[in-house]
């Protein structure tokens, strides 16, 4: 194994000679959010799981805030991954920020890629102009400030708000502990990488087979905005699944991996 797989803790499984799934986590997450989810694709699909630097069993001293300031660079591990591994056609599944990251990836290296699932995607979490994005400038002011004085008591809070789903308690306290294992520092980093980003200009450079997947009752990135990303990358399909929150793949993942399965050919 490189260096790459090392320190993104790559970790493969399926069947060797599928079509590669690369399955990317989002905010204060890590790989282990995908468990659900995989298991309806090992038996025809080659399983690439990672973490991004800074999140997970990642090598937290790959961890550089100059170098990781925008998402590109996270698009830049990705690529540097499916070289490593020498993958084609690649199924990028990305939930949250990492739809985003996939498409940076997709235009920086369009040959590594054959298609783009995004689920609860959002290219702008800040309202401009005409442009929602769900929140203000203020709000996305007052996130990062309560973030950056309580971690702990931030994670405790807003957890089962992104999950979505009080009758499964259980799946709020485990977005929580992901939230709170993660570095202080660099979650506080991240977040502001995260809901500080414009990737508007960036979807209508998509140009392969595309499934927007949007939850129901989703704050963080609301309906408005799944149709927007579907109406801005070409030929995509938008798909409305009746999980509710943001976090399908835990909540609902015989719903989210059915209709992967669905968009995908064959």
């Amino acid at each position: 194994m490189g260096n790459v797989l090392q320190r993104n803790c790559v970790r493969l499984g399926g069947t060797p000679d599928g079509r590669p799934m690369m399955f990317a986590h989002g905010f204060g997450c890590d790989q282990e959010m995908w468990r659900f989810v995989v298991p309806a694709f090992e038996d025809d699909h080659r399983i690439v799981l990672f973490d991004h630097v800074g999140a997970g069993h990642s090598d937290l001293s790959a961890y550089d805030h100059a170098a990781y300031d925008s998402l590109r660079r996270y698009a830049d591990d990705v690529v540097e991954i499916c070289r490593e591994l020498d993958l084609r056609d690649v199924v990028f599944v990305g939930h949250s920020v990492s739809a985003m990251i996939g498409v940076l990836a997709l235009q920086s290296a369009p040959e590594h890629f054959g298609a783009l699932v995004m689920i609860g995607p959002s290219p702008r979490y800040v309202d401009d102009g005409d442009y929602t994005g769900g929140f203000s400038r203020t709000d996305i002011a007052g996130l990062l400030d309560a973030l950056d004085a309580n971690h702990l008591g931030w994670s405790a809070q807003m957890a089962p708000v992104i999950m979505g789903v009080p009758d499964h308690p259980e799946r709020a306290a485990e977005l929580t502990n992901s939230f709170c294992r993660t570095d202080p520092d660099i979650t506080r980093h991240f977040a502001r990488v995260t809901f500080l980003s414009d990737n508007r200009a960036d979807l209508a450079g998509v140009d392969v087979p595309t499934l927007v997947l949007q939850c129901s009752e989703d704050v963080i990135a609301l309906e408005v905005v799944g149709r927007y990303v579907h109406e801005h990358i070409p030929g995509s399909t938008f798909t409305q699944l009746a999980a509710t929150g943001h976090c399908p793949h835990l909540s609902a993942p015989e719903e989210t991996a059915a209709a992967i399965r669905a968009f995908l050919p064959g």
